[in-house]
């Protein structure tokens, strides 16, 4: 250890501590928008993967500064959004203790980049994630109960959220394994 013979100010920020590697690879999204029912129903959230970097030349509206309205080169981050698909929905209700998964209805065909994410080893796997739900939407009395499932979440849920995934194959990335999150929809009324 080094000593330092006087005191001196800390470097760097206490913001970014502790300075360790991540637990997850991907952010958590801790906060949306407010919900508003006068706007049509529309996502609150969206995916982008950094694609690199460039430069700008823009003039700077900064009064009093010395760079007013002087052309200034700033750096600027690019970032992919390809569009997501949605491939579920989620419902929430309303609890004492916060908001409680009521049901969940996953679409009827899910694409291969999206099941990768519920293996390790996508080459070993027996690749049956969601066969037996898809076989609940080809018989009646499946579709019977899909129907009662999205009756029961429009009497009762409070927030609807959609689980969707991004489209990897799209990107110009090694990885084939898609994204998924859900993305809470607002505006409009449940019913």
């Amino acid at each position: 250890m080094s000593h330092r013979k006087f005191s001196a100010p800390r470097h760097g920020s206490l913001g970014f501590l502790p300075k360790k590697r991540s637990k997850r690879h991907r952010g958590k999204i801790k906060a949306f928008p407010k919900d508003d029912p006068s706007k049509p129903v529309h996502m609150t959230a969206f995916i982008g993967y950094k694609a690199g970097m460039s430069h700008i030349v823009r003039e700077v509206d900064r009064p009093g500064s010395k760079t007013n309205k002087k052309e200034v080169v700033e750096a600027v981050t690019i970032v992919e959004s390809p569009p997501v698909i949605v491939v579920g929905v989620v419902g929430y209700i309303e609890t004492p203790r916060g908001l409680r998964p009521f049901k969940t209805i996953f679409a009827e065909h899910l694409s291969e980049e999206c099941r990768r994410r519920f293996y390790k080893n996508w080459y070993k796997a027996k690749k049956k994630a969601f066969t037996k739900y898809a076989k609940k939407w080809q018989d009646e009395d499946g579709k019977k109960d899909i129907e009662k499932d999205f009756a029961q979440m429009r009497k009762y849920c409070k927030v609807i959220r959609v689980v969707v995934h991004t489209q990897i194959k799209v990107l110009k990335k090694r990885q084939k394994k898609a994204h998924i999150l859900e993305i809470p929809l607002n505006g409009g009324t449940i019913a």
